[in-house]
């Protein structure tokens, strides 16, 4: 009794000394804790704000890319420290400055006054990371200047991965803008390399930002291309972008995508070349592009649908050397049946036009094959 009565009064002691804090362990805490050194941070004010974008526009009316560049190293710093920096920093008219100063150094870059590579570098740096997305109108204005879009494009050509995107992601936002003139997308057409440096981040592709922006620029590109003004032009164009093959990685880009922007996107830009002889014909040569666009008939969204039943519109009935070997190939992989529902569940006007076209010239080939997919019927109306 005496022995279990020891044990029991010793672990109790033990358990005592746990619970009571160790005085010396927290000391040594406390000074470890203030030999770290914290970095201060430093809080903007609009005044500060204001007086940086002075001292920039000082430096830019001198010509002095170099000191212009150093000031905007030391306000990308400043942004990056926080949050309220970098707020601070864009709603107090850092956006139209710095446009301003792009536009600026870019028109005179290409006259030939100096190296101002590195400041157009940096002041593209800042905006994407402060002014995007893209507001104000003196900001929309400078950016979409004749200077500003060709040093865009030759920024879209260098080999630093993260200039590239830059200048891509603000391609995206400044035709966003100016999709209702289209100058931007004539102006883009006009200056060599820029059809080809957008090929190029869709085929080696940095993030799904880039992607989505290359996509979207080269949408609105081959939109312009489809105008009448200058069908020679267009055509040279075209066969340019048939030898880069984009038809082909288009058509594996809609195989693997899983994403509906994306999909969106390439659909647009296929059935915009599809627009073109060289297009539809190439098109034909490939495997994969009825079976594709049969797929993505259904199931994607109202955008993919519209673009899919465009583009087999036009390699089906548009093209006058379209062969019965095509419309079977339609029929096995369930063309027939994906639009009737689509005319059952409701389209627009004018993709319903050309999906009844189609109907009917598949429906004269249907005896020969039957391919029916029963989950594609769920959304029926009434039973086929």
């Amino acid at each position: 009794m005496i022995s279990s009565w020891r044990k029991s009064r010793a672990a109790r002691n033990a358990s005592d000394k746990k619970k009571k804090p160790n005085n010396e362990l927290n000391e040594a805490r406390q000074i470890r804790d203030e030999r770290i050194l914290v970095p201060d941070r430093t809080l903007l004010t609009s005044n500060k704000v204001s007086d940086m974008l002075a001292k920039i526009e000082v430096a830019r009316g001198r010509g002095d890319g170099e000191y212009c560049r150093k000031l905007v190293v030391d306000m990308i710093a400043l942004a990056k420290e926080n949050d309220k920096n970098k707020k601070c920093i864009a709603k107090n008219g850092a956006g139209e400055v710095l446009s301003c100063s792009f536009d600026f150094f870019a028109s005179k870059k290409f006259s030939g006054e100096g190296d101002f590579d590195s400041v157009l570098e940096e002041i593209l740096s800042a905006l994407t990371m402060i002014s995007l997305p893209l507001e104000g109108e003196v900001a929309k204005t400078f950016l979409g200047s004749a200077s500003s879009v060709r040093c865009i494009v030759w920024l879209l050509r260098r080999e630093d991965l993260s200039v590239r995107r830059n200048a891509i992601l603000w391609l995206k936002e400044v035709i966003s803008f100016d999709q209702n003139n289209n100058l931007l997308p004539e102006l883009l057409l006009e200056n060599e390399g820029a059809l080809e440096a957008t090929v190029k981040l869709i085929k080696v592709p940095i993030s799904p930002a880039v992607t989505n922006a290359s996509l979207l620029v080269m949408y609105h590109m081959v939109s312009q291309m489809s105008t009448p003004s200058s069908s020679n032009t267009n055509k040279t164009l075209a066969n340019k972008i048939m030898a880069m093959g984009v038809v082909e990685m288009l058509v594996d880009m809609l195989v693997d995508s899983q994403k509906t922007s994306i999909s969106e996107k390439a659909l647009g830009v296929l059935d915009g070349i599809c627009s073109f002889e060289q297009g539809r014909d190439k098109a034909y040569e490939n495997a994969l592009a009825i079976p594709v666009l049969v797929k993505k008939l259904l199931r994607v969204s109202e955008l993919a649908t519209e673009f899919s039943v465009s583009i087999l519109w036009k390699l089906i009935i548009k093209n006058g050397k379209v062969g019965v070997d095509n419309v079977e190939e339609a029929l096995q992989v369930g063309a027939f049946q994906k639009l009737l529902v689509l005319l059952q569940v409701g389209c627009s006007e004018r993709t319903k036009e050309e999906a009844t076209d189609l109907l009917k010239l598949l429906n004269m080939h249907r005896f020969k094959v039957e391919c029916i997919d029963s989950s594609d019927f769920k959304n029926l109306k009434r039973t086929f």
